[in-house]
């Protein structure tokens, strides 16, 4: 049940464990697997990639975490925040992606970022709640903390009158965040042979 998971704001110190807990979790993800597919090469650089990505939200977004020890984040920006400034995540650490990936699966990832942020600003109104990245530890999958984990947000739009807006990659993904209100915008498949993705947005209630 969501209503037996506790959550917090992330605080400063558990930054390094969640992007630990989000290294493992998008350690299998369909996005991750395509780009590298040899399972030791990824097994390196999807960790540094889920810190860059903690350190940047943690900075610049509104975390949510499990309370006590971190089994589970969802980094959100509010309305305004989107698009990401490239500068601010080029100072939290993303300035080394091209070396971490090389060139040509950078190329391959930048194709399917600015695919989905070209759909992400066309179908999205300018002010909305963005759920940037929602990952639970494997071991805790299943058991209601990723619905625990989004609740505070979609609380506050709704209390705001506003959107939220997500992107996923996972097929059973899509029913989850249907449970919690969200519908399908698109569904399609990146470019370069990418993974079949969906875009999805939640109406305010009440």
């Amino acid at each position: 049940m969501t209503s037996a998971i506790e959550v917090a704001h992330l605080a400063p110190n558990q930054v390094g464990e969640a992007g630990q807990v989000l290294g493992r979790a998008f350690q299998d993800d369909p996005f991750w697997m395509w780009l590298l597919p040899d399972e030791s090469r990824r097994s390196r650089v999807v960790p540094w990639a889920m810190g860059v990505a903690a350190r940047f939200g943690h900075r610049y977004g509104d975390v949510h975490a499990t309370a006590g020890k971190v089994e589970g984040a969802a980094i959100w920006f509010a309305p305004g925040k989107f698009p990401l400034s490239l500068v601010r995540q080029m100072l939290s650490g993303w300035i080394l992606a091209p070396l971490k990936l090389g060139p040509a699966d950078f190329g391959r990832f930048m194709s399917g970022v600015n695919h989905l942020e070209h759909l992400h600003k066309r179908d999205a109104p300018p002010r909305h709640w963005y759920l940037w990245l929602l990952g639970v530890d494997p071991p805790r999958q299943g058991q209601g903390v990723g619905g625990g984990l989004i609740q505070p947000v979609l609380a506050r739009a709704d209390a705001e009158g506003a959107l939220c807006y997500l992107e996923t990659v996972t097929t059973r993904n899509v029913p989850f965040y249907q449970r919690h209100g969200f519908e399908v915008v698109v569904e399609g498949d990146q470019p370069r042979d990418g993974p079949h993705f969906w875009t999805m947005k939640r109406e305010p209630k009440g």
